[in-house]
Protein backbone atom coordinates (compact mmCIF):
# COMPACT_ATOMS: atom_id res chain seq x y z
CA UNK A 1 0.00 0.00 0.00
CA UNK A 2 1.33 3.43 -0.92
CA UNK A 3 0.12 6.51 0.92
CA UNK A 4 0.07 9.62 -1.24
CA UNK A 5 0.46 11.92 1.76
CA UNK A 6 0.50 11.97 5.52
CA UNK A 7 -1.36 14.30 7.84
CA UNK A 8 0.91 16.06 10.30
CA UNK A 9 -0.94 16.13 13.64
CA UNK A 10 -1.65 19.45 15.31
CA UNK A 11 -0.83 19.21 19.00
CA UNK A 12 -3.75 20.46 21.10
CA UNK A 13 -4.46 20.53 24.81
CA UNK A 14 -7.61 19.12 26.35
CA UNK A 15 -9.48 22.07 27.87
CA UNK A 16 -12.23 20.11 29.66
CA UNK A 17 -12.75 16.48 30.56
CA UNK A 18 -14.14 14.42 27.71
CA UNK A 19 -14.33 10.85 26.47
CA UNK A 20 -12.35 9.76 23.42
CA UNK A 21 -15.02 7.94 21.39
CA UNK A 22 -14.85 5.11 18.88
CA UNK A 23 -17.21 7.00 16.53
CA UNK A 24 -18.22 10.67 16.19
CA UNK A 25 -21.43 10.55 18.21
CA UNK A 26 -22.33 10.94 21.86
CA UNK A 27 -23.69 7.39 22.17
CA UNK A 28 -20.52 5.74 20.83
CA UNK A 29 -18.31 3.58 23.01
CA UNK A 30 -15.75 5.53 25.03
CA UNK A 31 -12.14 4.42 24.69
CA UNK A 32 -10.42 6.54 27.35
CA UNK A 33 -11.21 9.59 29.44
CA UNK A 34 -9.26 12.71 28.57
CA UNK A 35 -8.46 15.12 31.39
CA UNK A 36 -7.77 18.85 31.23
CA UNK A 37 -4.11 19.33 30.35
CA UNK A 38 -3.79 16.06 28.39
CA UNK A 39 -2.34 16.29 24.89
CA UNK A 40 -4.54 15.48 21.89
CA UNK A 41 -2.97 15.06 18.45
CA UNK A 42 -5.53 16.45 16.00
CA UNK A 43 -5.65 14.94 12.51
CA UNK A 44 -9.04 16.17 11.28
CA UNK A 45 -12.02 18.18 12.48
CA UNK A 46 -15.52 18.18 11.04
CA UNK A 47 -19.11 18.66 12.19
CA UNK A 48 -18.10 19.45 15.77
CA UNK A 49 -15.84 16.42 16.23
CA UNK A 50 -12.05 16.19 16.33
CA UNK A 51 -10.38 13.00 15.11
CA UNK A 52 -6.93 12.10 16.33
CA UNK A 53 -5.06 10.25 19.04
CA UNK A 54 -4.24 10.64 22.71
CA UNK A 55 -2.81 8.86 25.71
CA UNK A 56 0.37 6.88 26.23
CA UNK A 57 -0.99 4.10 24.01
CA UNK A 58 -2.00 6.62 21.32
CA UNK A 59 -5.66 5.60 21.26
CA UNK A 60 -7.29 6.80 18.04
CA UNK A 61 -10.78 8.23 18.18
CA UNK A 62 -13.10 11.19 18.26
CA UNK A 63 -13.64 13.89 20.85
CA UNK A 64 -15.98 16.87 20.85
CA UNK A 65 -14.14 19.79 19.27
CA UNK A 66 -15.22 22.09 22.10
CA UNK A 67 -13.23 19.95 24.58
CA UNK A 68 -9.86 20.82 23.08
CA UNK A 69 -8.02 24.11 22.76
CA UNK A 70 -7.64 25.85 19.43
Amino acid sequence: MIASHYAEPLERTVAKAAALKLEPNDQAEGLIELKPGDTFSLLDATLGWAWGYAGEDRHVGYVRLEAISA
